[in-house]
Parts: C-alpha cells; structure tokens; sequence
C-alpha cells in the first residue's frame, strides 16, 4: 500500500492494537487534504481482507450521512477495487459493504440518527470527531466495542478545546506521559508538504489569502487551537485596515464601486439621521448604514478593496430612505454590485432595491451559517491586507468605525462555525456587518481586458 510515512506511522500503531487486541483509543489530527481519509480507506481494506475469512464488523461513523459518510463508503468501494476485489464485495442495505464474511458499516453521528444495536469487533473510526457530539459518542458509539475491547481511531483536524477530539487527545497525552505508549498522532500542513511540494505551494497560497492567524487556517492546516470569548480583531488586525486614501464624496475617474448595506431594526428613536451622536447607543439606536468601497483589482484573485464612503441614517424608517438610499448607489455612485442585508424587515426593502437597480443588488440573508462564512470571508481580508478603511478623517463614522472594530467579540461553535458581534450593552455592529457586507460584494468580481471595470465570474 502506498502510504506516505505519517500515515504508515499511525496505521502501524493501529494494527499493532488490533492484533494484539490491546484496545486503544487514538487521535489522529492530519492537516486538511494531507491524506486522512485516504489512510483510513487503506487501514479498512487491509483489515478487510485480513478479516474476510473469520469475519467481523468494523464501524466507521461520521458528522452527516450525507455527504461525509457516503464520501467514506465510495472510497472504500475505490480502494477496493484499486485492489482488485471489484466484484467481489457486496453492498447491503445501502451502508453495509462485505468482503468474504467482514462487514464494514457506515453510520452516521447526527443527533437523530438511530444506531444503538451495531457493534465492532474489528475496529471502531470516528471521522472528522472535532463535529462529532461528546454525547452521542458516548452513549452510543463507544459502547460498540465495550464487548471485544475494540480499537478505536478518531481523525479530524483541531477547532476548539470542547469537542471531542480534543478532550481525547488531552486524555491520550496524559497517559501517554504515564506508559509511554503513543496514542496521539499530528501532522501538520508543513509535515505534509515534507512529500507533496504542490500541497505546500497551495498551504502557502491559503496562508496569503486567510492569513496566519485565520481561523480557519489555523485549525485546519497548522493544527492549533483557537480560544473562545475572545476578541473579533486583534489590535494588529485592525491596524491593517487603517488606510492612507482620502475619503471619497463622489467617485473618481472609470473605477469600480462596490457597496454593503446594513439595514436597521425600526426601532422608535428621537435621534435621526447623520446628526445621531455616537455615544448614544440604546436600543432604539440601531442604524442603517452604507459602506461604498472602491475595488483595486491590480492583482485579480486577490482584489483590494478601498472604502472611500460611509453613509448613516439613526431611528430613520426605512421608508423615508428608499430616494436617498437609491440615488446614492445608482445615480452617486453607479456601483457595480451591492450586497444587502435582506434578514426579516430587510427583505422588502432589499426587493425595492433589486426592482429599482436591477441584478447588481445582491440580497443577503443572515443565518447563523451564513454570518458565520460572512465573518471567516471578513478576516481573510482583514489579514491579507486587502481592506482599507479612508485616512482618520475625525468624522462620526470613522471614530464609529473604530469602536465597533475595538468592541467586537468571536464566538466560536462546536461545529466550525463562529458569530461576530458587539455586546448590545456597548453598542451596535451596523458599520461592522457594512463592512462585511462590502466584502461580500466583491465575490467572483474579475477584471475586464485592458478597462478598470469588474464583471461577474
């Protein structure tokens, strides 16, 4: 089999525990794409056919059934016909693949699904177990192997310090510093690219694109861990949006202007418009605001963006802004896309925009999975470089700005996804969840040959 020296170092260990039937639970983190899946697809086909005459059953369980426990369940049907056994095994019961009389079965760890009465003999995977609940593990797929003292093997790649595999690596770490036996196996991107230099070429890309300190970069190529509670943006991440342009009231020249909308909750305020101060943050202080920035796509899979013009209106119904709001993205601005928050009340006044402009208003719903994308998209700029707030010009906005930066806070979820947000004690995000939007607008843009325009991708 070929395998890569990592990868032959943990199946090594676990055949080692499965034919000397000592038991051991591992933790295997592998950076993202380094080959987890294909070494566990590996370890199954020779466990299989070690096993097809006498018999037994390995479980491998994952996150969803669909895709990741499909996914599984045909590369396995791959591997073995790579080793010539294409006809030879079965499908049963559309999660069930037998070899001789060895079974491998597929389930799946959501919440709802219904496993209790399987059980492994051979060995026992849980895949991608950072989004695999510490309950149900517990209650229904370690209980599996209770009888035969099966081998267990849990791979994924690092997120916080409350899932599952974490809590299993911590364990394993503990008793490996008391027998000496090893149990915990990582494997991060620069390991990998020890024996793939393409792989490290597209680490390297992602690192210029997220930044290092990414989350999502952290926890899937360098393995570490994030924190929670913390802050959004660090003091050196915003320090990286700070700009050196001029702000903008009008645009210059045959560039492109891009725009996020925040809409506010209409709340009953006495403070309206522009002249709403910024320290009066009640409830009733949610604002909408308007972020135009300019797109800079010198460099077209990496675009800049620059923004030259805040706009905010406090305690303003959304109906005496439909004129305004219109004439500043078409008539003032002509912007070739904007993004608009289009969550509950958002909706109507999205679809007015859509009508008025056309295709290049884009309606953004905000769900906890789409914010989520929305903020790991927002850092990736952040960290690039690649967007700039105008020169601190005194105004309202920027000083607003900057306050929302300095005060937002992270929270990340067990299953790899994060909220940002200020505490609504402190104040609002409006200008955070612009900025954001304004990001979002500059998806899929690509240049024209040889003009300043963008078009869509």
């Amino acid at each position: 089999m070929k395998l890569r020296p990592y990868q032959l170092e943990v199946a090594r260990a676990a055949m080692d525990s499965i034919q000397k039937g000592m038991g051991l639970t591992f933790s295997v983190e592998i950076a993202r794409q380094g080959g987890k899946n294909e070494l566990s697809a590996h370890l199954e086909v020779l466990l299989l056919t070690l096993y097809m005459a006498r018999g037994g059953n390995l479980i491998k369980c994952s996150p969803t059934f669909k895709p990741q426990t499909i996914i599984s369940m045909e590369r396995l049907k791959q591997r073995l016909d790579d080793f010539g056994f294409d006809g030879i095994y079965r499908l049963q019961m559309g999660y069930i693949l037998e070899l001789g009389s060895a079974k491998a079965i597929f389930l799946s760890a959501e919440g709802s699904s219904s496993v209790v009465g399987h059980s492994a003999d051979i060995v026992l995977e849980i895949d991608e177990s950072q989004d695999v609940s510490k309950e149900k593990y517990t209650r229904e797929f370690r209980p599996m192997g209770s009888a035969t003292n099966v081998t267990t093997i849990l791979y994924g790649t690092t997120w916080d310090d409350s899932t599952l595999l974490e809590e299993v690596k911590q364990a394993n770490l503990e008793l490996e510093r008391k027998d000496g036996i090893k149990r915990h196996f990582r494997y991060d991107w620069q390991v990998v690219g020890r024996y793939n230099p393409d792989y490290v070429k597209f680490v390297q890309a992602e690192r210029q694109r997220l930044g290092e300190e990414h989350p999502l970069f952290r926890t899937q190529y360098a393995l570490l861990p994030i924190t929670h509670g913390g802050g959004f943006l660090s003091r050196q991440q915003i320090a990286l949006v700070l700009g050196e342009h001029q702000r903008q009231s009008q645009p210059q020249g045959k560039r492109t202007y891009i725009a996020g909308v925040d809409l506010a909750g209409e709340h009953e305020s006495e403070m309206t418009g522009r002249d709403a101060p910024v320290n009066n943050r009640g409830r009733g202080c949610d604002s909408t605001v308007i972020t135009i920035a300019e797109v800079d796509a010198t460099n077209p899979s990496q675009p800049l963006l620059k923004v030259v013009e805040q706009y905010q209106w406090t305690g303003t119904p959304h109906s005496q802004l439909y004129t305004q709001m219109t004439d500043i993205l078409k008539n003032v601005w002509n912007c070739h896309r904007i993004v608009v928050d289009a969550t509950g009340i958002g909706q109507p006044i999205a679809s007015f925009l859509r009508k008025e402009l056309g295709s290049r208003v884009i309606p953004f719903v905000i769900t906890s999975k789409s914010k989520s994308d929305m903020g790991f998209e927002l850092l990736s700029f952040v960290n690039s470089g690649r967007l700039k707030l105008y020169k601190q010009d005194g105004s309202r906005e920027y000083k607003e700005t900057l306050f929302e930066l300095e005060r937002a806070r992270a929270r990340y979820r067990p299953n790899q996804t994060m909220n940002f947000y200020v505490d609504p004690q402190e104040g609002h995000d409006d200008f955070l969840v612009s900025l954001a939007l304004v990001v979002q607008a500059a998806k899929g843009l690509s240049p024209r040959e040889a003009k300043g325009w963008l078009r869509e991708s």
